[in-house]
């Protein structure tokens, strides 16, 4: 790692004000270099916070963070605010346990204004920081920075269309690299490329404009005729029209790597009554040549050789995630029916070989779950058998179209949810922790977590044969299959599997993941002179019911363990169960807690949390000793 004395030499973001514009580039070359070995030995967001360092730094020196207030949608491309915000010691530690969130974070420091995560978001944020600012009559700007890619979501339309309506002043910086995730898709994203790369635009903007607000009016006919002339005439020629006929001023389209330009025009925006949008063109990736090649590939990305940019070998299973793409192909080429539908994650989900298989099959949506939601309903009552492929966290965005649209139909629609329970280093604002229980509440859903990618396999065929909405939540990484067959075994709905079958006086009912878990548990137990019995619970709902209650007749504990929260989980449509049933065995729930948990690696996490094989053992002793 090469030196870096100037980004050392910062205190706070005020410090920024005292460099000149060459000593600027040699701190922009720092951070970069700070962040790829950062992000080379813990993993992160890479492409996004390269392509943003020379607009982190315009903005901290025309802005006083945090007395203004300065909004990072989603906030994975906020490293360099971090770096300049007095967090250089703990970057170090990037996505780590007691290191540097890989998003904002208002408890690390006052600088992080929201906690981010979920895109589309900032400029609501926003909209309603300066109006509390206007309430509360205090003086401070509001910026949001928001991608190109959070405009594929209905939630920053909304906010813009509220914005233009209530003419608050707030500045909202729109940072368009062309991608989100994946690259960006529909017909916004098709309109800011127009804008940023038509030569024809930037030449005649300003001539246009007044040639044709000069244009001589006669008359009051006349004069609406000419009046509706222009506007056509403008809309046509000036592509901006989106915005200003929101009532948003738009300033643009300006280099994202040009320091001076960026405070320009930031300067001058400070002072406009209303609503503002600068339209700021970057580069992701910016700096290091894989990813200005490959933007999407190394959007989030594991450890990686900064020489080579080759990414360091994981393990030699396949992944639920590739696994699920294989088998989606496989069973295109058997269903002409079967379409695919994702939000800005083709990658991420593993869709991209079926999209080149199946391009008339495959509908990525952008940022924007809840229409891909309505989407597949629309496909599933037109005869189709879509199947939606979102991360699990995500799908939350869509809870209301889950029912209305789907399940309150009962449409045969599959949902299939990656990065369910811990995703480890992503943090709190990822973690797939409530999908089991959001989703056990709804009428006609069935929902299956498999233990294994073999399984997963089987789900995914059965679900084919259901007649209404299913939901299929694995996590990521891999599973303990090392190959996986093309051919799927039969799977009976609704049924477990036994997959630790001894006599003794413990039951270990598990969901999903959490089958490994309990298996190693089961064989520390057995050192210490207790045998336990696994079961593969495979089906949240419907419950395996016959299964529950004979071992609640031949067990003295019962324990459930499952990676979701406990509220609403597995464990409490299990307890409901033994409940109505008067059970007499003593029952256990084993799960995530009521609070949002950390970032760091999964398995520290899970030590800490108590749901380690070793800490499950030992959480069980006790229970049976309680019971004596």
């Amino acid at each position: 790692m090469r030196p870096t004395p100037l980004l050392d030499s910062l205190t706070g973001p005020s410090d920024l004000r005292t460099l000149d514009y060459r000593e600027l580039e040699v701190l922009a070359e720092e951070i970069r270099a700070v962040i790829i070995d950062s992000v080379a030995r813990c993993g992160g967001h890479l492409a996004p916070s390269l392509g943003v360092v020379e607009l982190t730094l315009a903005l901290h020196r025309v802005f006083d963070s945090p007395r203004d207030r300065i909004i990072w949608d989603v906030g994975h491309q906020s490293y360099a605010h971090k770096l300049v915000t007095g967090r250089r010691e703990a970057f170090r530690n990037l996505r780590c346990r007691g290191g540097c969130s890989g998003f904002t974070r208002r408890e690390e420091s006052p600088h992080d204004v929201v906690d981010a995560g979920h895109a589309s978001t900032a400029i609501s944020y926003a909209l309603g920081l300066a109006t509390a600012r206007d309430l509360s009559g205090e003086d401070y700007e509001v910026v949001a920075v928001i991608g190109d890619g959070a405009l594929t979501g209905g939630l920053a339309y909304e906010a813009l269309n509220q914005a233009g309506a209530l003419k608050k002043h707030l500045i909202i910086v729109l940072n368009d690299n062309g991608m989100s995730i994946s690259r960006n898709v529909g017909a916004m994203s098709t309109y800011l490329t127009q804008m940023r790369l038509n030569p024809r635009y930037v030449r005649v903007k300003g001539g246009i404009k007044e040639i044709v607000e000069s244009v001589p009016l006669v008359g009051a006919p006349t004069d609406r005729l000419m009046h509706s002339l222009k506007e056509r005439v403008k809309n046509f020629l000036i592509p901006e029209f989106i915005f200003e006929e929101l009532g948003i001023k738009y300033v643009g389209v300006v280099d994202g790597h040009d320091i001076r330009a960026m405070e320009k025009d930031l300067s001058l925006a400070r002072g406009v009554e209303g609503p503002v949008l600068i339209h700021v063109v970057t580069r992701k990736g910016k700096g290091y040549p894989p990813a200005e090649r490959e933007p999407d590939l190394y959007h989030g990305v594991g450890p990686f050789d900064v020489e080579t940019g080759k990414f360091k070998a994981g393990g030699a299973n396949p992944t639920f995630t590739e696994t699920f793409g294989r088998v989606m192909c496989e069973m295109a080429r058997e269903e002409p029916r079967l379409v695919a539908i994702t939000a800005a994650m083709k990658l991420g989900t593993g869709l991209d070989d079926f999209a080149a298989l199946f391009p008339s099959r495959f509908f990525d949506v952008g940022i924007a779950e809840q229409h891909a939601v309505t989407l597949a309903a629309g496909l599933a009552l037109g005869g189709y058998r879509p199947v939606v492929s979102i991360y699990s966290t995500f799908l939350q965005r869509a809870f209301d179209q889950l029912v209305q649209e789907v399940c309150l139909q009962n449409l045969p629609v599959i949902f299939t949810l990656d990065r369910s329970g811990l995703v480890g280093e992503d943090g709190p604002t990822h973690h797939g922790a409530f999908d089991l229980s959001y989703l056990r509440m709804l009428p006609n859903m069935t929902v299956m977590a498999p233990s294994d990618q073999e399984e997963l396999r089987d789900m995914m065929w059965a679900a084919l044969e259901v007649k209404g909405p299913v939901a299929i939540r694995y996590p990521r990484g891999s599973g303990s299959s090392r190959q996986v067959d093309s051919r799927p075994r039969p799977l009976e709905m609704g049924r477990s599997r036994v997959v630790r079958e001894v006599e003794g006086e413990v039951t270990i009912i598990a969901v999903g993941r959490m089958v490994g878990i309990a298996l190693e548990a089961a064989e520390v137990l057995t050192r210490r002179g207790v045998e336990a019995e696994v079961v593969n619970a495979r089906f949240v709902k419907p419950l395996d019911e016959e299964m529950v209650k004979e071992r609640a007749e031949k067990r003295r504990l019962l324990v459930t363990l499952e990676e979701n929260v406990l509220h609403g989980g597995f464990g409490e449509a299990v307890a409901v169960l033994l409940q109505e049933e008067g059970a007499g065995c003593r029952f256990l729930r084993l799960g995530l807690p009521d609070r949002f948990v950390e970032h760091g690696k999964v398995d520290e996490l899970f030590v800490s949390l108590g749901l380690d094989p070793t800490s499950v053992a030992g959480t069980v002793l006790r229970s049976l000793e309680s019971v004596d």
